[in-house]
């Protein structure tokens, strides 16, 4: 089975909204992704690149991905509270929310890992507290449940 892991440093960024606008000049509409989403695209997608070894599914192949997004402890946290943090006993509630983090490493990877984002059969994605911030995303050929499902 194909797999690729790979580590995005960095605080965890979500998509964006589209701009839509009306151009005065012309009277069309036209939308625009806004500029810090594109660049953490093309982030992503070049430490993908880096590691990648041939790595590519094929149209018609169903994916895996697996997201975690680690977030530093805040300053303030005591260090008891720190400590959970870090242990998992309590969880990072904050933004970006989670289907937005999903949705900028799915459209980054499109055409690189995989032909079309569509193919994207079975998505793990979770926030936790770490003391390295980024993203630590896998991606590899869906293969179903142990049971056959």
């Amino acid at each position: 089975m194909q797999t690729v892991t790979f580590h995005v440093p960095g605080k965890p960024q979500g998509k964006a909204r589209v701009r839509t606008f009306r151009d005065r000049h012309t009277g069309r509409s036209m939308s625009m992704t806004p500029e810090q989403t594109v660049l953490y695209e093309n982030f992503i997608k070049e430490r993908f690149l880096q590691v990648r070894k041939g790595f590519y599914l094929e149209r018609g192949k169903p994916v895996t991905m697996r997201i975690v997004a680690g977030f530093l402890p805040p300053k303030s946290a005591s260090k008891k509270r720190r400590t959970d943090m870090l242990e998992g006993r309590e969880l990072p509630l904050k933004k970006p929310d989670m289907d937005n983090i999903v949705k900028v490493v799915a459209d980054a990877l499109n055409g690189v890992a995989y032909h079309d984002d569509t193919q994207i059969a079975f998505v793990i994605a979770r926030k936790a507290y770490s003391s390295v911030e980024g993203l630590d995303i896998t991606v590899e050929e869906y293969e179903g449940y142990a049971n056959g499902r």
